[in-house]
């Protein structure tokens, strides 16, 4: 994972769009993780998470080992010479994934994915929104080409979820194992439900 032994180091942005449980709910599972979170709130998703769940922004940034203003581009995490395996960006709006495919970036989340795309490590883009027009999947694809990986959080059916919590967890998990993390929290197919033994 890291170049050496020190702790690796993982950046989650959470961005304005709709699923800001996504990044809620991430970094809270990365709690039980070896690594050290980053975490970048942008000011719409504040907004988001008051519109969509009950949790504070406070309360979120709590989770996280270390937290950075979005306006601060002088952060460790706006260069590559500070160490990270990546960063994960959920919910992705189309404008942060715009932003990043256009290499002009405005904000700490959206500087943070490009030093991560210059440095070839890994960017997940957790996108939110449909339907998508023709620039949006051309901006997917160019983003693609560059590296990034796109994983729009589409529902395992085949676990059976018995919950919205439980759709977004096994969502998670899959994104957390693009890193080689395992959450814990995904039902792998043909293999025994963790939950059932």
């Amino acid at each position: 994972m890291a170049e050496n032994s020190e702790t690796p180091r993982l950046i989650v942005g959470i961005s304005g769009a709709s699923g800001a449980i996504y990044g809620a709910r991430l970094v809270e599972l990365l709690q039980k993780l070896p690594v050290e979170t980053h975490l970048v709130i942008s000011r719409a998703a504040e907004v988001t998470l008051a519109l969509e769940t009950d949790l504070k922004p406070a309360a979120v940034r709590a989770r996280a080992d270390i937290v950075h203003a979005v306006g601060d581009l002088a952060a460790p995490i706006s260069s590559g010479s500070f160490r990270t395996i990546g960063m994960i960006i959920a919910p992705c709006s189309i404008r942060t994934m715009g932003e990043i495919a256009s290499g002009v970036t405005t904000s700490l989340l959206t500087r943070a994915a490009d030093v991560v795309l210059k440095e070839r490590r890994r960017l997940v883009l957790v996108v939110r929104e449909t339907p998508l027009h023709t620039g949006h999947l051309r901006t997917m694809t160019a983003l693609s080409e560059m590296g990034a990986v796109i994983a729009p959080p589409v529902p395992a059916f085949y676990a059976k979820p018995a919950s919205i919590a439980e759709l977004v967890d096994h969502t998670l998990g899959r994104i957390l194992d693009l890193f080689g993390l395992d959450s814990g929290t995904v039902t792998r197919w043909g293999e025994p439900d963790r939950n059932s033994r």
